[in-house]
């Protein structure tokens, strides 16, 4: 029995031998091996018919079954059967290299029992690699961490290619727990790192060996090795036979996946793949071979066209996981140490400039790049990193993007909010759930969605008409072709424009082959150019709050001018406009009837009860002499308190004032008491005012024991002399408190908007 709290490496067992005579073995010996043969993994049946599904579901059963077996075994006996049962490797690895892939799957014709049977393999043969890429399961089952490295690297339990293939099948969903995984056998065993430095060449020969095959070559090491006589005559892509171009294109989507999905899910990998110039070989090879590849796809003609569609799907899955390494070797490579804030940022920044300059001449892979990675965020990100980047090269870098759209003929996708995605143009934007070009797809009656639909609708021009493209290239497209068919009329060429998406070299062939759209056929090729339909007056729909008044001069067809004039009107000056008196006259009459004063009004007799009672009997006598004095308030009222202190209002029923508002009352009455002239001043001396209220508040701060702050000295004695306690102590006051001014910190902020490109410069 294992030994608690010992590794498996060290542990010794006692067993019973063949002869029934017990003996000792270390816990991994090949006598502790169970004997079971594991079958190898077939692929499920492409044509689907009853006796290979038949097959399949018999066999992928007992694989399933042996699978579920090893996983219920002990930890040793588990490790026994990995290290020394070949036909177990065997099986495994039979599965790595034909279980289908993610596209596989959508073309194999998989009933619910294939599925389900699929389904139970591909999870046990996870969970199978994931417990031998663990070295320990629990406090007592364990291996040595350097023992660990030394069986998987030595039994071949993993290798590169091995880890690559579970990354592309079972990254999906898994990506946590694949690279934890991965982490840990590179850690446990660092050979592995050695292994991946040798297998990168071997990837960047996949990509010359597909430009050989299709007669191209790269612009890198080998294109300054000779050229072979007999180079010139192999096949093209284009002459190659389907059955070579399909392989082709399944071998690129292969390699290119599983290298995406090997980056994606180890990140520590990208150095190798950096360090070996994967970035200089990828934009070439992707400017070259993209282009013949999709050019063979699209005009060769497939006896089956599921085959074509799946090849162009292939290929475009391919040019957007090409496009997606390159953003993610970019982004752990360059950008990622500038936004960790490493050392020596600015030369990353330096690399990651150099290498969108190197993008340049590649403009059909800058597009695509641009299209889903767009190098103006990347760009923001540095300058706002390192605002000490070259405005003129950024700058440079930007022109020569949209240089690189203007020169492949495509536009910008315009999209809506942040969960709009990239518009499908090409094969390098189509998404791995919708692949195919808008053109493809509409080939073959597909209906377009979502930002497809709106990046393949076409926009109206001018006329009326539905034209995606501008007047002036429409005007050279129709050039262009009349230079070659001058006999055919502008309107049935603007027709054949239209139905082959503005495409003049279509047209062209098309015309002379003879193979033009049953629609068009029954066009005459004569037919002149549709005449241009005025658009309807703007007046005309406008609408406006000056509508209809004096002036509106889109409605009125006389205007009183007299009434208009730019700038002053002449013989008008300022003496004049004070001199007019007019106003005064216009106001006479009214001041006029202040002036009546009436002393007495005589009453007639028989008058009396139509008179104000209140005329007849208001007497200004009465409230001038009586009004203002207390009657009654000194009287005695027998309470001897009020003889020896005179009556005064409670303190509760005064009115709220401060302390502070009394006594400058009280001052005030003082010095109106004592200057009794300055009641008749209408406008007092305002020095002598600003003299009395400095006095006034001195006297008060006096009262209240307040200390002025003493005046601030930051300029002290001259240079040399020496300076005073209180100079050192105002200048580090200064210092300290200076950010509170409105105008501090003026010099970088204006150098940081400039850096944005608020200010021009």
């Amino acid at each position: 029995m294992a030994c608690a709290r010992v590794p498996l490496d060290e542990q010794h067992v006692t067993e019973s031998g063949p002869l029934g005579k017990e003996r000792t073995l270390p816990a991994l010996h090949p006598d502790r091996k169970e004997e079971r043969c594991f079958v190898p993994y077939k692929p499920p049946p492409e044509d689907g018919s009853p006796a290979d599904v038949e097959e399949f579901l018999e066999h992928a059963r007992f694989i399933a079954e042996d699978l579920e077996w090893l996983l219920a075994l002990p930890h040793d006996k588990f490790w026994c059967q990995v290290v020394f049962d070949e036909s177990l490797l065997r099986c495994l690895d039979s599965y790595l290299q034909l279980a289908p892939r993610g596209l596989d799957l959508c073309t194999l014709p998989l009933s619910p029992a294939v599925a389900d049977v699929q389904r139970t393999i591909h999870k046990a043969v996870f969970l199978t690699f994931l417990r031998m890429a663990t070295h320990k399961e629990s406090k007592e089952n364990f291996i040595t961490p350097s023992v660990f490295g030394e069986i998987i690297y030595n039994n071949f339990v993993f290798d590169i290619p091995k880890i690559m293939d579970l990354c592309v099948l079972f990254g999906k969903g898994n990506s946590q727990l694949l690279h934890k995984m991965i982490e840990n056998i590179f850690t446990q065993q660092p050979a592995y790192y050695s292994d991946l430095e040798e297998t990168v060449p071997t990837v960047l020969q996949v990509f010359d060996t597909i430009l050989e095959k299709c007669g191209l070559r790269c612009e890198g090491a080998t294109a300054m090795e000779p050229m072979k006589l007999s180079a010139q005559k192999q096949p093209t892509a284009m002459r190659m036979n389907l059955e070579e171009l399909a392989d082709l294109v399944l071998y690129l989507c292969d390699s290119t996946t599983t290298i995406h999905a090997f980056l994606d899910i180890f990140p520590a990998a990208c150095s190798s793949f950096h360090s070996h110039g994967f970035l200089s070989r990828l934009p070439p090879f992707y400017e070259a071979a993209v282009p013949d590849l999709e050019k063979a796809i699209r005009k060769r003609n497939f006896d089956d066209k599921s085959l074509q569609e799946d090849l162009w799907k292939r290929m475009s899955h391919s040019c957007r996981k090409m496009v997606e390494t390159t953003h993610l070797l970019l982004h752990h490579t360059c950008l990622q140490p500038i936004l960790e804030g490493r050392e020596n940022m600015q030369t990353f920044a330096e690399e990651l400039l150099q290498y969108f300059t190197s993008f340049l001449p590649e403009k059909r892979f800058l597009v695509d790049y641009d299209d889903q990675f767009p190098i103006s965020d990347d760009i923001s990100l540095l300058q706002q990193a390192l605002p000490v980047i070259d405005e003129t090269r950024t700058l440079y870098l930007l022109e020569g993007v949209e240089s690189a759209w203007d020169a492949t003929g495509r536009r910008r996708p315009q999209t809506e909010g942040a969960s709009s995605s990239p518009a499908n143009h090409g094969a390098a934007a189509a998404c791995s759930d919708g692949f195919g070009s808008p053109e493809v797809k509409e080939s073959r009656g597909e209906r377009l969605e979502g930002a497809e639909a709106k990046m393949a609708a076409p926009q109206k021009g001018d006329n009326g008409a539905m034209c995606p493209v501008s007047g002036p290239e429409l005007e050279s497209l129709l050039s262009c072709i009349r230079d070659l068919l001058p006999d055919l009329g502008e309107g049935f060429l603007l027709a054949c424009l239209q139905e082959y998406d503005y495409n003049s070299e279509l047209v062209i062939n098309n015309i002379l082959e003879d193979r033009l759209a049953p629609s068009l056929e029954k066009l005459d090729r004569n037919m002149p150019r549709p005449v241009k339909e005025d658009l309807p007056g703007v007046l005309n729909n406008r609408s406006n709050v000056f509508d209809d008044d004096e002036f509106d001069v889109f409605r009125r067809n006389q205007v009183d001018m007299s009434r208009v004039w730019k700038g002053r009107r002449k013989g008008e000056s300022a003496r004049e406009m004070l001199d007019d008196k007019q106003h005064i006259a216009e106001q006479r009459a009214r001041y006029m009837t202040y002036e009546t004063v009436v002393d007495e009004v005589a009453v007639e007799p028989g008058a009396s009860a139509d008179a104000d009672p209140y005329d007849l009997d208001y007497d200004d006598e009465y409230d001038d002499t009586y009004d203002m004095n207390q009657v009654g308030a000194n009287d005695l009222d027998g309470d001897s308190l009020l003889s020896r202190r005179p009556f005064t209002v409670p303190q509760v029923l005064r009115k709220g004032t401060k302390p502070g508002e009394e006594e400058q009352e009280d001052d005030e009455d003082e010095d109106v008491s004592q200057n009794p002239v300055n009641r008749d001043q209408f406008v007092q001396d305002p020095a002598l005012l600003r003299e009395r209220a400095e006095a006034k508040r001195a006297a008060m701060q006096q009262r209240r024991g307040f200390r002025p702050e003493r005046p601030s000295n930051v300029v002290g004695r001259p240079k040399g002399q020496g300076q005073t306690t209180e100079t050192f102590l105002d200048r580090r006051k200064k210092e300290a408190n200076k950010s509170r001014v409105s105008n501090h910190n003026r010099r970088s902020m204006a150098d940081r908007k400039r850096n944005k490109g608020m200010i021009p410069s």
